[in-house]
């Protein structure tokens, strides 16, 4: 990954490939950020003119270069749109974290193949450090493994090139302590994203189930995270009845792996449950041609989950965080659920399957219930769990139920503050009746209208009595289809580590109720 480096050196004099500025939208046309003096000094203070006449705006996203100033080492300048400059009069203080860190995303993409950058963006604080430095190792994220020039360790882009290998971030202080614990925070938190990402887009035929908990167990054993790995057998005799039906119908038998991380001076517990379909087809329901082809995805729950364990354990924070991965791979074979079949979940509690492309809410049904007999302070469940929720809120926000309105409503603040796009969704108690069974407790299916509100009052009935719980359906932004935005790169994009992490954060200083 991108070595990321605090310096304190003037832009004219620092030995870099690129020097990398950043540039606002104002009133009358573009504006050169703060950071980027010595470079406009250089221009003789007419830098935004000439970026003007390059057809440069300040628009978020944009990126214009131009060659470097004369005595400059660096022979390049990148200059990357921030979007609308801060309006003192209205109050704004700054540019703010995700706009610095979608910038700097989008200068690391553009320095593919490039040695070394330096970051002139503008620092006014640790927040600011901690926002480009994560921008820049999220937007230099490439996943080449099973490319014929990659290998796994230096993998390389499909031109050939590896992605930026090192990132001074200027105005940045090598020898202040907040600073330096911002870079650190970064690069844990990035390292372990980029680690989900790795997981969302690895084939089927390599992360099976099995595959999944092998990985696990090599990251907790490395970070001092206890690990327990239930096999089929293991969950048969413990009654998982719904993680062992979706899985009946593949070779690749299903786990279920508890990550538990303990820190000595912790008085909260936070769950965490992760959805991990490592490959979807719908089983006997089958899915539509058209709608296979990315649903390797379909674990990138579970995979948030436990690069979110593992990055509380790297921090140290000082709170108590259970990762629950219910790992299952969902395939039609005459050995798989039917509709109209019954399981008896963990709980106790039978479910009627109406659809067996409905199970992501039965492999999260036994591990909601697993966690809740610890009694933890709060569970939060992350699933790719309904079209109906891309539906909704399109293809980067992801939905937030609960339990708790003041719960909601904190997790979505958390969400917002680290960049990641939520929204607040209602649970209707109209809705449950419609998952009424004649033959069993409840149904996996109810109304087809607001079905990503059906499934989050689905998930609520395996929720033990008393505790805080929200639910996170991540099936829009989990998998990017599209190009690369931002720090944003095309697939498997990490969504929820981040939210997740603050969570923790939140709950450790005593900031989360």
């Amino acid at each position: 990954m991108t070595a990321l480096t605090l310096s304190t050196a003037a832009a004219p004099g620092l030995r870099a490939d690129a020097i990398v500025i950043g540039v606002a939208k104002g009133t009358k046309g573009p504006v050169v950020a703060p950071g980027a003096e010595a470079v406009d000094n250089a221009y003789d203070g007419k830098l935004a003119g000439v970026l003007e006449t390059l057809g440069a705006s300040g628009a978020e996203g944009e990126l214009t270069k131009l060659p470097a100033p004369a005595g400059f080492k660096a022979p390049l300048v990148i200059a990357v749109g921030l979007g609308a400059e801060p309006d003192a009069k209205s109050g704004d203080e700054g540019y703010d974290a995700e706009a610095l860190r979608r910038a700097a995303g989008v200068a690391a993409r553009a320095l593919t193949g490039f040695r070394k950058a330096a970051f002139a963006l503008p620092v006014d604080g640790p927040g600011a450090v901690g926002a480009i430095g994560e921008g820049i190792l999220l937007g230099a994220y490439s996943f080449d493994v099973y490319k014929e020039n990659g290998n796994g360790k230096d993998a390389k882009s499909k031109n050939g090139k590896a992605p930026l290998a090192e990132a001074a971030l200027l105005g940045g202080k090598p020898r202040d302590a907040a600073h330096k614990g911002a870079v650190a925070r970064a690069v844990a938190v990035a390292e372990e994203l980029n680690r989900a990402r790795d997981l969302i887009n690895t084939p089927p035929n390599d992360l099976t189930p099995a595959a999944f908990a092998g990985i696990a167990q090599t990251a907790a054993k490395e970070h001092g995270i206890k690990v327990q790995v239930l096999d089929d057998k293991a969950l048969a005799k413990g009654g998982y009845g719904g993680i062992l039906g979706v899985g009946a119908g593949s070779a690749a038998t299903p786990r279920l792996v508890k990550l538990s991380y303990r820190h000595p001076k912790a008085d909260k517990h936070l769950a965490f449950v992760g959805k991990g379909i490592t490959y979807d087809s719908g089983g006997i329901s089958l899915k539509p041609a058209g709608h296979n082809e990315t649903m390797k995805c379909d674990m990138s729950g579970a995979a948030a989950v436990f690069a979110s364990v593992v990055a509380a354990a790297r921090l140290g924070l000082e709170v108590n965080v259970t990762g629950w991965l219910a790992l299952a791979e969902n395939m039609p074979s005459g050995s798989a659920v039917r509709p109209g079949d019954v399981l008896r979940m963990y709980s106790g509690k039978t479910v009627e399957v109406l659809n067996t492309d409905a199970e992501g809410r039965l492999v999260l049904a036994d591990a909601l219930w697993a966690a809740s007999q610890e009694d933890p302070d709060a569970i939060v469940d992350v699933a790719t769990l309904t079209g109906a929720m891309m539906l909704a809120l399109g293809s980067r926000t992801f939905g937030v139920m609960a339990n708790d309105d003041a719960f909601r409503s904190a997790v979505h603040e958390a969400a917002e503050e680290v960049g990641e796009p939520a929204w607040p969704m209602p649970l209707p108690e109209h809705l449950r009746k419609g998952m009424e069974s004649q033959v069993a407790d409840i149904a996996n299916m109810g109304e087809r209208m607001g079905g990503g509100l059906v499934a989050g009052l689905f998930l609520r009935e395996f929720v033990g009595e008393g505790i805080t719980w929200a639910h996170l359906d991540i099936a829009g932004p989990a998998f990017n289809e599209g190009g690369p935005f931002g720090y944003t790169p095309k697939g498997g994009t990490g969504t929820a580590v981040r939210t997740l992490v603050r969570l923790a954060e939140l709950t450790a200083a005593g900031d989360l109720g």
